[in-house]
């Protein structure tokens, strides 16, 4: 209808010709949900949108320091580092409280922007419990953005309350529809992975939601160093001159007893008293921390891997043979035979994908599977993610329709928007096909609804899609030809 116009002069009427067209959402954008140090409310988990590892210690802090000390031995004039319990500290060990880390490893694999669920206060002496992730879940209902969901400090809960969280994390990606859980796969008891290891790390997960998840394992050795604060770190076995002075200028130090001081024995110094009093032990023994490096659950890298290669190279790309960044090996190595057997499960279908150490190649991620490993639809990570995109793309795009007139101009405009979609898909190389019509169909109007569901208000919609798949399995065969 043109509009009326009473005063003269000179209008400019603007006419779109242009049919509306779907708008993709982000891929991979991820939530991690886990302790922090400041920034979280003991009464309800916190959700922030970061954009890089700064912008969450600006919000949320580093990681609690690493709970260490180091013990002098005069004799061999060497140090030892130890645990709270005096334990010796391998030169590779898992932190208490894994976010920051895991923040950071997600970071240095090419991830982007991310969402943070504090689910709590870090406190290295005490882990976090199941009912604080599963009340993370809940509130991370409330935003549409995050498309993966990842829980690396699960991991440090006993395995019936990992088993909860998987769980309920998988619950909630069917539920909100347009979600993917990245897992880790719990460490088996024994250095040797055995056929039972396996089967118990596919327990925990449980058997439902199978499609909306994958798994992977071992865990990893990183290039990242603990986070240590010099003013708690004790140096035992080693006598300073002047330990009244340098006592006082630790800040955090132990103060002497009152027993100790009748006695005239010297408190524990610590490390950042021997920078300006002891500089040799104080540089040795930094240079000892130096070396030590962190393990880590495999999500956080996986996670930045699928962003990288979603931006790279599009969301039906697997992503595997990948190699992953700050990784200087697997926890375990494994083996053709073993993953054979975490890759395919004949009974339950439960695929772990492995990550795996390559001559010359680094550390690969190879495995490209769901959870739902024996189902021909959602096999595969890429398969799964795309219909993900695809059907949230065109859900939002096609909500211009609703309480529109169900009739032929709005079915139209309906299937002209998705076949554009599709068709710009297919060219990009994500559907199968070496023809549109063989790629993908979207059918609308009478072939998909009944006068009756017309006349209540039902615009359905189907769509065929033939994605692509990856080429998992690729067999060479050589014959000798024989001189006639």
């Amino acid at each position: 209808m043109s509009p009326t116009y009473q005063t003269p002069g000179v209008y400019v009427e603007e006419i779109s010709t242009l049919p509306p067209s779907v708008a993709e959402i982000g891929t991979a954008i991820p939530a991690f949900l886990g302790t922090t140090t400041t920034g979280y409310n003991s009464l309800m988990p916190v959700v922030q949108e970061i954009n890089s590892l700064r912008e969450f210690e600006e919000r949320f802090g580093r990681a609690p320091a690493t709970q260490w000390k180091v013990s002098f031995n005069k004799e061999k004039g060497s140090y030892t580092i130890v645990d709270q319990t005096g334990n010796p500290v391998d030169r590779f060990s898992e932190p208490a409280c894994l976010l920051w880390y895991a923040i950071d490893h997600y970071f240095r694999n090419g991830g982007s922007r991310c969402y943070v669920v504090s689910v709590g206060p870090a406190n290295p002496d005490s882990p976090p419990e199941a009912d604080q992730f599963i009340k993370g879940l809940e509130a991370l209902k409330q935003y549409d953005e995050p498309t993966l969901i990842v829980i690396p400090e699960a991991t440090k809960l006993s395995n019936n309350d990992y088993s909860n969280v998987c769980q309920e994390a998988l619950k909630h990606a069917e539920d909100m529809k347009d979600r993917f859980v990245v897992l880790d796969a719990m460490p088996p008891a024994s250095q040797t992975l055995s056929n039972k290891d396996i089967q118990e790390m596919r327990q925990l997960i449980g058997s439902k939601c199978l499609d909306r998840g994958a798994l992977y394992y071992p865990f990893l050795r990183t290039t990242l160093a603990h986070h240590i604060d010099e003013t708690k770190i004790k140096v035992t076995g080693l006598t300073i001159t002047d330990a009244s002075s340098t006592t006082a200028a630790s800040g955090d130090a132990e103060k002497p007893s009152s027993s100790s001081a009748e006695k005239g024995s010297a408190p524990v110094p610590t490390l950042d008293s021997l920078a300006n009093k002891e500089t040799i032990h104080y540089n040795q023994i930094k240079k000892l921390l130096g070396y030590q490096r962190v393990i880590l659950p495999p999500s956080a890298a996986i996670t930045g891997a699928i962003a990288s290669v979603d931006r790279e190279r599009g969301v039906w790309k697997a992503p595997a043979n990948v190699g992953l960044q700050a990784v200087i090996a697997p926890v375990q190595q494994v083996t053709d035979e073993q993953q054979g057997q975490l890759n395919i499960d004949a009974e339950t279908g439960k695929s772990i994908n492995a990550i795996r150490s390559f001559t010359g190649k680094g550390t690969l991620v190879w495995g490209a599977r769901t959870l739902a490993g024996n189902d021909n639809e959602w096999r595969y990570i890429s398969v799964r993610r795309l219909f993900i995109t695809i059907e949230e793309s065109v859900k939002k795009a096609t909500e211009f329709a609703v309480y529109e007139a169900n009739d032929t101009s709005t079915w139209l405009k309906v299937k002209g928007m998705i076949d554009s979609y599709l068709y710009t898909l297919w060219e990009r190389g994500a559907l199968r096909g070496t023809k549109a019509e063989e790629a993908y169909f979207v059918n609308v109007g009478t072939k998909t609804m009944t006068p009756d569901e017309i006349l209540n208000g039902y615009l359905i919609v189907e769509i065929g899609l033939a994605a692509v798949r990856p080429a998992e399995f690729i067999i060479l065969r050589f014959s000798h030809k024989v001189n006639q």
